[in-house]
């Protein structure tokens, strides 16, 4: 009896974490509704695994970072204040896909 119970209960943990919710894979880049724009808004947080996991980088997610900051990197922050921790970490994706450093230098540093 108890060797039953005990397989029963392996086997209830077993399908209990098989059916655990991924990884959240991170925020989506804010590329401002991909409007013409005088000005940019610094980005809510940094980039997550659907970025910077080669296994989880979509093309139709890396596109709108690629136009957003080709057209705009070199513009001001609305605010006038300089790039947050994570403005500095997407400007370093958009650098890591392959595009046009001198596009975010200003964000770089």
């Amino acid at each position: 009896m108890t060797m039953r119970v005990l397989s029963v209960l392996i086997v209830c943990c077993l399908l209990v974490a098989g059916c655990s919710a991924p990884p959240d894979p991170g925020p989506v880049f804010d590329n401002e509704g991909n409007r013409p724009v005088s000005c940019m808004k610094h980005q809510p947080a940094g980039p997550g695994a659907r970025y910077l996991d080669p296994a989880q980088v979509r093309t139709d997610e890396t596109l709108p970072l690629l136009r957003y900051y080709t057209a705009n990197g070199r513009k001001a922050y609305c605010d006038r204040a300089a790039p947050s921790d994570a403005d500095r970490a997407w400007a370093g994706v958009y650098v890591s896909l392959g595009a046009e450093r001198a596009n975010v230098a200003g964000i770089l540093g």
